[in-house]
Parts: C-alpha cells; sequence; structure tokens
C-alpha cells in the first residue's frame, strides 16, 4: 500500500491523467494532422527524353517523393510488386500512365493520381491502373488498418496476464507462444476465411498475425519481469500509445510527419502492419525487415522473461541457504 498521504495520492491523480490524456492526444492527434509524403518511393518509367519532365515535377516538391527510374513499364510494375514504390508513372505516347497498388497505400494511389493529374499538360487523358489492388471485400484498405489495434491488445493482454498469473521461465516462454498462435490461427480465420479481406497465402498469414502478436506478447512480459508490474505499463504506452498511432498502416509511414514514420515501422504494430500487408496482397515482397524486426522484438522479450524468471527464483532459493546468525544470549 502507498506510505503516500490522500493529499499527495489526489494531486497525483489530478496530475497524472491529463498528462496521459496529452501524451495520447499527441501520439494519435499529431501525425493525422501532419499527413504529407516525405521521400514517398514512386517510380518514372519510359524514354529518358519524355520522362524527365515527369521527374522535375516531383522533384519539384523537395523531399516529397523520391523517384526511381526504371527502362519501361514491365520494370516499372515488378518494382511496385516487389513493394520498392508505391507506384509509377509511365511515358506513352498517347500521354502519362499512373500505375498504383491501392493494397499498399490507397491513400498514397489517390495522391498519386492527383499529382499527375495536375502537372499533366490540359486536354491530356490520363490513364490509371491498380497493379495491386486490395480484395473486393476490402476497397479502401479499413480491414486490414483496423487489424493492429485489436493484435497490440491481444499480446498486451497475454504480456499481463502472465506475469498477473506468476508464470515464469519456460512456462511464460510456452504460454506467449502458445497465445500468440492460436490468436494467429483465429484472427486469419476471422478475415480470411470469414470476412475474405485478405488474399494471400492462409498460412502466411497466420505466421504473420503470431509474429506481430508475440512480439508485442514477450516485449511487455519482459518488461514486466525484469522492472516487475510497471513493465507492463511501460509496454502498454510503448505499443498502445505510440506504436499503434506512428504504423502508417492506415495510410503510409512516408506520409506521417518525420521521424513518427520511422519509428513506427521500428516498433511492433508498425512492422507487423507492414508484414501483414506484403503477406496479404504481394506475395511476400518486401516482408523481410518487418519480418526481422518483429523477430528482434519477440528474441529479446523471450530472453528478458527466461532472465527474469531466472533472477526471481535464484533469489529465494539464496534466502532460503543462508546461514542463520548465532542465537541471541539468554
Amino acid at each position: 500500500m502507498s506510505t503516500a498521504s490522500p493529499a499527495r495520492r489526489t494531486i497525483a491523480v489530478m496530475l497524472l491523467i491529463p498528462a496521459v490524456v496529452a501524451f495520447a492526444l499527441w501520439a494519435f492527434a499529431w501525425p493525422a494532422a501532419r499527413l504529407a509524403p516525405h521521400d514517398l518511393p514512386v517510380g518514372v518509367a519510359g524514354p529518358a527524353a519524355s520522362a524527365a519532365p515527369l521527374e522535375r515535377h516531383f522533384e519539384h516538391r523537395q523531399g516529397a517523393f523520391a523517384v526511381h527510374r526504371y527502362a519501361d513499364e514491365a520494370a516499372a510494375r515488378q518494382a511496385i510488386e516487389d513493394r520498392v514504390v508505391y507506384g509509377a508513372v509511365v511515358t506513352t505516347p498517347e500521354g502519362p500512365k499512373v500505375l498504383t497498388a491501392s493494397a499498399a497505400s490507397p491513400v498514397v494511389a489517390q495522391l498519386l493520381k492527383d499529382s499527375v493529374a495536375a502537372g499533366a499538360p490540359p486536354g491530356v487523358r490520363l490513364a490509371t491502373e491498380d497493379v495491386v489492388s486490395t480484395p473486393a471485400g476490402d476497397p479502401r484498405g479499413g480491414a486490414l488498418a483496423s487489424s493492429v489495434l485489436p493484435l497490440a491488445l491481444a499480446g498486451v493482454a497475454a504480456g499481463a496476464m502472465v506475469t498477473g498469473l506468476g508464470l515464469r521461465g519456460t512456462r511464460s516462454v510456452v504460454a506467449l507462444t502458445g497465445a500468440a498462435a492460436l490468436v494467429g490461427v483465429t484472427a486469419t480465420g476471422l478475415t480470411d476465411s470469414w470476412l475474405g479481406v485478405l488474399a494471400g497465402g492462409w498460412w502466411a498469414e497466420a505466421g504473420a498475425f503470431t509474429l506481430a502478436t508475440l512480439a508485442v506478447g514477450a516485449t511487455v512480459a519482459g518488461l514486466a519481469a525484469l522492472l516487475g508490474p510497471a513493465g507492463i505499463g511501460l509496454g502498454a504506452l510503448l505499443v498502445v500509445l505510440l506504436g499503434n498511432p506512428f504504423s502508417g498502416v492506415a495510410t503510409a509511414p512516408e506520409l506521417l510527419p518525420e521521424p513518427a514514420g520511422l519509428i513506427g515501422q521500428w516498433l511492433p504494430p508498425g512492422a507487423g502492419g507492414s508484414l501483414l500487408r506484403s503477406v496479404a496482397y504481394f506475395d511476400g515482397g518486401g516482408a523481410g525487415g518487418p519480418a526481422l524486426t518483429l523477430t528482434l522484438w519477440a528474441v529479446l522479450g523471450l530472453i528478458a522473461v527466461l532472465i527474469g524468471g531466472r533472477r526471481r527464483t535464484t533469489a529465494p532459493a539464496l534466502t532460503a541457504t543462508r546461514p542463520a546468525g548465532p542465537a541471541p544470549a539468554g
């Protein structure tokens, strides 16, 4: 029980809650209010002479776009499918042709079309093609974006339950891994088999859900094993109040104000959203980085769980084997 006086505890509550609200509003509202492209990777394809004006158009907004040059439309399409660029503009005799990938980001797809249309000469017909589109069951890509927060909450709940139930060491690792695997299967059954909003390999999607959940759960449980109950709050703050709004899964990391997008991709929600998008729509294109990030979080968290469990097991043992002092005289 806290030794602070009731007056101090009252003041602590009055000050802490507004501070948490201010942090949450900053984390969620700031990125949403400052959406703009920052080094957004786009492609330009076609002969150098006709593609040069398109390159200059994108480079005119300094720092907004990162332009990749491709020899022809086929190379640009491959770059989109590999998630190297979000879209591309191809020069044709009839005028520019915009290749988009709404599965990568519907917001960026519309942004690319609007940008090219604004720079096209009057009367030029703008052809567009969605190279990698979202499934018919989720044309705006909202279902995938909505899956990030439930996964984060599932991971936080798993880490908190393992800590609250007193599971340690190997049992904690088994519980976290098993819960994450069941979350992965359940989530894939709902989003792929039932709703039809994912279009990739079933087991690859289940693996992405599992790894994302395990990364969060292991992080929360690991922090709790090392820091005590305060670790649960720290893990929840890191994942839910920071990782979720910085994930960029509803728009694109490159649209968030810097460095929020970069930070978000290094946290489990952002990496989990990117991995799920890659396996669900792009046959694993661009999945390597997010998968590695999630694996690092999961491995480091599980190691912390094992270390924390060993420390707590060893401490009572040392206390029990410590020789008793001399009996008091008299």
